[in-house]
């Protein structure tokens, strides 16, 4: 079990939006779909590219590099060419300030 590190205030993630952070050496995409509030890995694992230069459709992450798309609260493949889901990591939200357990 991980510790819970303080992400980002809530106040700045924007209903059906994303932000990338670097918390403890992960690269981690925060993401606010349906109110829900969530964290998977910020990297493809296809081509190991920076979802965070992706964009958001919907509820889904858009590798930038081949399209391949993860559903951002799971962390699952939505379409190849990847085939490996994302790490998802648990999220807490105290006050304005969004955790992620990492």
């Amino acid at each position: 079990m991980g510790n819970f590190v303080t992400a980002m205030k809530a106040s700045e993630l924007a209903e059906g939006s994303m932000s990338a952070v670097d918390l403890e050496g992960k690269h981690i995409l925060v993401a606010k779909i349906g109110g829900e509030v969530s964290a998977v890995s910020g990297t493809c694992t296809h081509e190991e590219t920076d979802l965070g230069l992706g964009f958001v459709m919907e509820d889904r992450i858009v590798c930038p590099l081949h399209l391949s798309q993860f559903d951002l609260k799971t962390g699952q493949v939505m379409n190849p060419p990847a085939t490996a889901p994302l790490q998802r990591f648990n999220v807490k939200i105290e006050g304005d300030t969004i955790f992620v357990e990492v």
